[in-house]
C-alpha cells in the first residue's frame, strides 16, 4: 500500500488575504497535501483566544495552487486549528504551521502572538508545530529570501519530528538574505508606553495601542534579538506547558499544608 503524502495544516493571524500565508503554502506544497485554514479577518495579538458562546462558520476560499485547499473561519487562529482538526482535514495532520506572520514574534511577543497561539494549539494536540514570522509588518513585504530556509526547517520537522510538548517559534530578518540559522532563547524585555491618547470629534478621549519594545539584555549572545540584529534566522523552542517546575520544591516548602 502506498504511503500517503504528509498532510500539512497551515493557519495564521493576519487572515486568509495576507500574502504571508500564501507564501508559506507555496514553500511547502511540494512536500505534501496542504490545507490552509485561516481567519476570515485579521486577529493579530489574539494569543490563544478562542470563541466561546458564538457560532463559527467555515467557507472554502478560492485557490488555484495545486495540492492546496484553503478555508476561512470567522474566528481566531486557535479556532482555526481546532475547527480544522474537528471538521475540515481528512485525517490527523503530520505538521501544523502558522504564518508567515507580517511582523516580529521574537522575545515576549510570543506571549501575545495569534500566530504562536495557533502553533501552541497544534503542540497541545501532540502534532509537531512551527510558527514563522518575518520582521516586516507591511502587506507588501518581500518573502523571497525566506523560501529556502522555511522549506529546510519544515522538511527537517516532517522527517524527524519534535520533542513532545515543544514547538518552534521561527523569526526571519527582513530585506536581506539571512546569514544562517541560530537556535536560541527568547530575549527578556517588555513593551513600554503602550497607548496613545486621542480625542474624537466630540472631544471624548480614546486610546490607540502603540509602544516600543525594550530589550533588557541587548548584548546577550544566546537570544533571538541578538541574532536577528546580525541577520540570522532564529529558532526558539517553546513549551506548551508553562509550569515553572524548578520552583515547585521551593514554593512547596513555603505553602504546602496537610
Amino acid at each position: 500500500m502506498e504511503t500517503p503524502r504528509p498532510l500539512i495544516l497551515i493557519s495564521n493571524d493576519d487572515s486568509i488575504n495576507a500574502p504571508g500565508v500564501h507564501h508559506l503554502a507555496d514553500c511547502v506544497r511540494s512536500m505534501g497535501d496542504v490545507y490552509v485554514v485561516a481567519p476570515a479577518h485579521p486577529h493579530s495579538g489574539q494569543s490563544a483566544a478562542m470563541t466561546v458562546g458564538a457560532p463559527l462558520r467555515i467557507n472554502e476560499y478560492p485557490c488555484d495552487k495545486e495540492g492546496v485547499r484553503m478555508f476561512t473561519v470567522d474566528g481566531t487562529p486557535v479556532d482555526c486549528v481546532k475547527l480544522a482538526l474537528h471538521a475540515i482535514v481528512p485525517r490527523r495532520p503530520d505538521i501544523v504551521l502558522a504564518g508567515i506572520n507580517h511582523g516580529s514574534n521574537s522575545g515576549v511577543n510570543v506571549t501575545y502572538s495569534g500566530t504562536m497561539g495557533a502553533v501552541l494549539e497544534g503542540c497541545i494536540e501532540g502534532i509537531p508545530s512551527v510558527g514563522f514570522s518575518l520582521l516586516h509588518h507591511s502587506l507588501k513585504a518581500d518573502f523571497k529570501f525566506s523560501t529556502a530556509f522555511v522549506a529546510k526547517i519544515v522538511a527537517d520537522v516532517l522527517a524527524s519530528g519534535l520533542p513532545d510538548g515543544v514547538c518552534l517559534n521561527v523569526n526571519i530578518p527582513a530585506r536581506v538574505m539571512p546569514e544562517g540559522i541560530r537556535v536560541c532563547r527568547a530575549t527578556r524585555g517588555k513593551w513600554v508606553d503602550g497607548y496613545k491618547r486621542y480625542l474624537d470629534p466630540q472631544g471624548i478621549p480614546f486610546y490607540w495601542l502603540t509602544g516600543k519594545f525594550v530589550n533588557f539584555e541587548p548584548e546577550a549572545e544566546d537570544t533571538d534579538e541578538y541574532w536577528l540584529r546580525r541577520r540570522y534566522i532564529t529558532i526558539v523552542p517553546v513549551k506548551s506547558d508553562q509550569s515553572a517546575t524548578d520552583m515547585i520544591k521551593p514554593l512547596a516548602d513555603r505553602f504546602d499544608t496537610d
